[in-house]
């Protein structure tokens, strides 16, 4: 994805959430989600994107690559993830979750040929997945509304807005050759949809309304995601004012 690219990305997504903003006065049975009629909108135009171009690409992509040659690039990218992860650790005061990043990142980068193999996984080295909305909500900062951005997917207000921090935060924005970071977004996209295709095919088959479950499941899993998998006993997902 050319830098072009990925600059109107971020500029839909501001736009997107000027938009929405503007459309708070649409009611919805769910006061997390004020802005349902639209998200439902843009989540039927992704869905549509997936289904004619994302997805059929991660199905070519699981069909001929090898699964090594999978398992490999997913390493690399996972690899690159934990340089931002380590920052946004260090950034929540989490000394031990961002000593461990560090030791994945330079262990697999050496050791593994530059992320190629999981070596510190299989060392017991726990991956911990941050990022910068999750260290706004570590500090006190609530998600806002619930969002659907264009082509990105479920979000935050939060996150939405902290989309361009992640993408500046990036690893792979440090390669200086074009092509090679083009080329590893590409592959983190392709490899993410891969690891979804049955999980989304079976969410749209048993789900009555796939838009709530989406909603529902990512609402649920950002709040995980900021308590690191525990939230208050006392936390109520289904309360605006507590989130």
């Amino acid at each position: 994805m050319s830098p072009e690219m990925k600059r109107w990305l971020a500029g839909l997504a501001a736009v997107a959430l000027l938009s929405l903003q503007g459309c708070a006065s649409v009611k919805s049975a769910d006061a997390r989600d004020p802005w349902e009629s639209m998200n439902r909108s843009v989540y039927n135009f992704n869905d549509a994107v997936d289904t004619l171009a994302i997805k059929p690409v991660a199905q070519i992509y699981v069909n001929v690559v090898p699964s090594f040659v999978r398992t490999g690039l997913h390493n690399v990218v996972s690899n690159l993830g934990d340089v931002w992860s380590m920052a946004n650790s260090a950034m929540q005061l989490k000394g031990q979750h961002a000593a461990e990043s560090f030791m994945r990142v330079t262990v697999n980068t050496v050791f593994g040929l530059g992320g190629l193999l999981d070596i510190a996984t299989e060392m017991r080295l726990e991956r911990h997945k941050e990022d910068f909305g999750q260290t706004l909500g570590h500090w006190g900062v609530k998600p806002g509304p619930y969002v659907v951005l264009p082509i990105l997917g479920p979000s935050t207000l939060r996150d939405g807005l902290t989309f361009p921090v992640d993408y500046q935060g990036d690893a792979t924005r440090q390669f200086s050759d074009q092509a090679t970071r083009s080329s590893l977004t590409a592959v983190r996209i392709v490899d993410v949809r891969a690891s979804l295709l049955k999980t989304v095919d079976t969410v749209k088959e048993a789900s009555l309304d796939p838009y709530s479950f989406v909603r529902d499941a990512y609402l649920q899993k950002r709040e995980n995601d900021v308590y690191d998998g525990n939230p208050p006993s006392s936390f109520d997902y289904s309360d605006v004012d507590a989130q």
